[in-house]
């Protein structure tokens, strides 16, 4: 659709600008409620009917919004404003405008800054185990748009796993070495999902995949295997999965599995070599989760933040 200045504004048109789900997209499709990659969850602009005017303070509405989301985004658009009685001349930059805007919130909103954090629950092993440790912790949003919203407003959950160490010094280090310095935090988002650590072997790298990749089933994001001489076959795991399809999902749950496959019978009877009386403990393991969510300090209307989490299970052998 090309508008120049001069062109005539008719009612229908007004409203592809508003209300269009298909290119160019409306503002409501990328800012309110929206669909798949699309959706802020904010208040939706009202079209015009057939015929009647388009009043100064309808523009307004529309650019107040637009320049709502770009603040949130970080996109660079050309502002605008009318009064009562202006001339209404369309730039080619409106449509663009729109258009950037609507990529934003496709690609996650990754130049957002208006973002804080807030734990949202952490589970710890009972007990020390010396076959594999496995705990769940899920995240509820009050509905779909809001989630959709949380993660396409440049919203993650961060996992962030670690180990209760002071079991066994070798077996610490592994697992301290697997989960703090290697996982560090992973921050799940929108289309991908990003770690902060490094080190040890990558066995599998899930990292692709985001909110809008995954469905029911749980998807592995990232497996490490450790490189500590003794213990390469133990590994720590982390999964996600959602409720349904992100469609309409309203919960993320995530999945540590750690598992300690190589035995340690270096204790000798009268402790020659000094070593850890068990020796073959591994150490309780430690699942945090961390909303970094989008919240109202450069354009959106509110915080966007899920409504509860709870654990779904911990277990030990």
């Amino acid at each position: 659709m090309g508008y120049s200045a001069g062109d005539t504004i008719l009612d229908d048109e007004y409203n592809v600008f508003v209300n269009s789900s298909s290119d160019p997209f409306g503002y409501n499709h990328f800012a309110g409620a929206g669909a798949g990659v699309y959706g802020l969850n904010q208040s939706s602009i009202s079209t015009v009917s057939a015929g009647d005017a388009i009043a100064a303070s309808q523009w307004n509405a529309l650019f107040t919004g637009m320049d709502n989301i770009a603040n949130h985004t970080n996109v660079s658009i050309t502002a605008s404003s009318v009064s009562a009685g202006d001339a209404i001349a369309i730039r080619s930059a409106l449509v663009a405008n729109l258009a950037s805007l609507a990529a934003a919130v496709a690609a996650g909103s990754v130049n957002a800054t208006a973002l804080d954090t807030a734990a949202v629950g952490s589970s710890t092993s009972a007990s020390t185990w010396n076959g594999t440790a496995t705990i769940e912790r899920s995240v509820t949003f009050a509905n779909s748009a809001t989630m959709r919203a949380f993660f396409n407003g440049g919203g993650s959950i961060r996992i962030d796993p670690s180990c209760v160490t002071g079991i066994d010094g070798l077996k610490d280090t592994v697992f301290n070495d697997l989960t703090v310095t290697a996982i560090g935090n992973l921050d799940f988002g929108a289309h991908a999902t990003t770690r902060s650590g490094s080190g040890e072997t990558l066995t599998t790298n899930g990292l692709a995949n985001g909110f809008h990749d995954i469905s029911t089933s749980y998807v592995t994001l990232i497996k490490l295997t450790s490189d500590n001489s003794g213990y390469t076959s133990n590994t720590v795991e982390i999964f996600a999965k959602l409720n349904a399809a992100p469609a309409t999902a309203t919960v993320v749950t995530i999945k540590l599995l750690a598992t300690d496959a190589d035995g340690d019978d270096t204790f000798t009877s009268g402790n020659t070599s000094s070593v850890p009386v068990n020796p073959n403990e591994a150490p309780k393991m430690v699942l945090a989760l961390i909303e970094e969510f989008p919240d109202d300090s450069q354009g959106l209307a509110a915080d966007i933040r899920s409504a509860s989490n709870t654990q779904v299970s911990n277990s030990v052998s």
